[in-house]
Order: C-alpha cells, then structure tokens, then sequence
C-alpha cells in the first residue's frame, strides 16, 4: 500500500491510497477517527456507475462513518475515477463505459472483487483497524458488493439497493444472493426508472439470510433520502458494534 496524501478535518482524517495488484493500480481513500485512534469497525464503500471513490454522498458517508469512531474506505470502480484518463469527470460518458464492460467482460465482476480483497488484507493488515467488516453499496455499488459480500467471509453486515434480480449478470446474482450470511438492509426507490421495483422485490425475495430488511422511498433511481443514509449508518453502526447513536 503506497500512501499519497493526507487531509485532516477535525473529527476526520482523509488519506489517498494505491494497492498495487496483478499490474492493476487501485486507488481508494480511507477516513479514519483522527489523531491515529483505533477504529473500531470498518465499512467497504462502493459507489455508482456515474460516480468515483470521492463522490459527494460517497466521501459524506465515510466522514459519517469516521464520525462515529470507525473506518471507512473507498475505491474506484471498474472504468471510473483514476483508472480513467480524465479522472472520471464526465459522469455521463463514464456511465455508458460502465454499461458497455457490464454486457461485454465477463471478467469484470472477478477483478473488482479481487482488487476489493486486497484492499481488504491491506487495510486490516494495518493494525489501526477492529476486524468487523461492512459493506455499503446501491446500484453498481450492488452490482459489484453482493458477489463480493457472498464471496467473503470477513463482511459481516451488509447495505444493497437500487439493484434489482435483472442485467447481465442476473444469473450471477441468482446463484449468490442464496448464499449471503450476513444481515443486510436493502433500499429501494419506488418509482426507480432504471431497476423497477418488481425487480428490486424479486432480489430481496431472492438473498437467503432470515436477518434482512427492506426500506422503500418515493422517488427515481438516483433521489435516496437523507433518511436512508442516516438508516444505513445507524444499522452498520450496529453490526459492526461501533458507536450507534
């Protein structure tokens, strides 16, 4: 893991990484309690296929997170953020490309989750970090965590949604959301133009562990509520045995 800088911002210490895997550069960020504190818990962030590892709701989670005594960290997707010429700044354009490597590369989920995992082993190799594991992700954020989250034993607690049991890889997903063993709360957007809902309620239908919720909110794909984020936070809080309130 090579550090390649650093923020602090009060209760919130920011730093910018790259793991170095099979000739592949990730780059993620880490927040952090600051002052070098002990974390207790921390949170895998996987963000939207138009967005990137600093994305506002993305870096506004972790800071939550960080807030509450525990880690957090993110990395870019796919074809998003730093892995990208123009450091992701055409959202639109970095949309499409996703959608493209979705349909065309089945081989994109496998590398996403092996770059996942070695951020993993180094982040917890770190010392600085308890344990318990998480995961936030909605949308491709979805798309790429249940794999993950039913691949690794380490996460303990999981937040999906704005997904739904469809796509390229919906056969993938009717093969591992039987197999998810962590409690997980899944988010849905009632009027999602993109997953409809009935899709969304076949995927929940579809994960296999008895400790899962649903929270559903008016609104299309991209609108969840502040509420929801609050939610999120409060029952990874929870799982992962960090500060709830």
């Amino acid at each position: 893991m090579r550090w390649r800088e650093e923020r602090s911002q009060g209760e919130v210490d920011e730093r910018r990484f790259d793991v170095e895997r099979s000739g592949r550069t990730i780059p993620g960020v880490l927040w952090t309690p600051p002052e070098g504190r002990p974390a207790v818990g921390l949170v895998l962030i996987g963000h939207g296929a138009s967005g990137h590892k600093r994305a506002d709701y993305v870096a506004g989670l972790g800071r939550a997170f960080a807030r509450r005594g525990m880690a957090a960290a993110a990395i870019d997707g796919p074809v998003h953020g730093e892995r990208r010429a123009d450091g992701g700044s055409n959202s639109q354009l970095t949309f499409l490309e996703f959608c493209q490597v979705w349909s065309s590369d089945p081989s994109m989920i496998d590398e996403m989750l092996a770059d996942w995992r070695s951020v993993l082993d180094e982040l917890l190799a770190l010392g600085q970090i308890d344990g318990r594991v998480g995961w936030w992700g909605v949308s491709m954020g979805t798309i790429i965590g249940l794999p993950l989250v039913a691949a690794e034993p380490r996460i303990e607690a999981a937040v999906f949604g704005l997904m739904g049991l469809t796509g390229p890889t919906r056969e993938r997903f009717a093969e591992d959301a039987p197999r998810l063993a962590c409690p997980l709360l899944f988010l849905v957007q009632w009027d999602d133009q993109i997953f409809p809902r009935q899709s969304a309620f076949e995927l929940f239908d579809a994960f296999g562990v008895e400790d899962k919720r649903l929270y559903t909110h008016p609104g299309r794909h991209g609108d969840l509520p502040p509420e929801a984020f609050r939610l999120s936070e409060a029952f990874l809080a929870q799982k992962l045995g960090a500060k709830i309130g």
